[in-house]
């Protein structure tokens, strides 16, 4: 089992950085908007889990189908169309033109990022 990087992480890249064995690679085209985790080189270590500031990490089978926002959440998918800036946590900026705000209490599937993972490593 592999863990699933789902549309709520924002790019700060944490998690790659402590990935020991280099499985998570970011997207680089609006198609793409977040970081996946490449299942073929995954070691299940768990390590990326608690650098995510976002909590956007799940195991596979552990991701939320009924995600319940506490407000002030984005997602980041192909298609949005907000903007979302701020600063990595090496200092870097980061500025998204494919996120959306959740509202308090709403809920949504982030069960589509482990096919859209997938889909980016074919």
């Amino acid at each position: 089992m592999t863990h699933v990087i789902t549309s709520l992480c924002l790019r700060d890249n944490g998690c790659s950085d402590v990935c020991p064995v280099e499985s998570i690679q970011p997207g680089t085209t609006a198609e793409y908007p977040t970081y996946y985790i490449d299942s073929s080189t995954c070691i299940d270590c768990g390590a990326c889990v608690p650098e995510c500031p976002f909590h956007a990490i799940f195991p596979e089978d552990e991701v939320p189908g009924a995600f319940k926002a506490k407000g002030g959440e984005y997602i980041n998918e192909a298609g949005l169309t907000g903007r979302y800036e701020a600063v990595n946590h090496r200092g870097q900026k980061v500025a998204l033109d494919t996120t959306r705000a959740l509202s308090a209490g709403e809920v949504i599937d982030l069960r589509g990022s482990i096919k859209t993972n997938a889909q980016f490593f074919k």
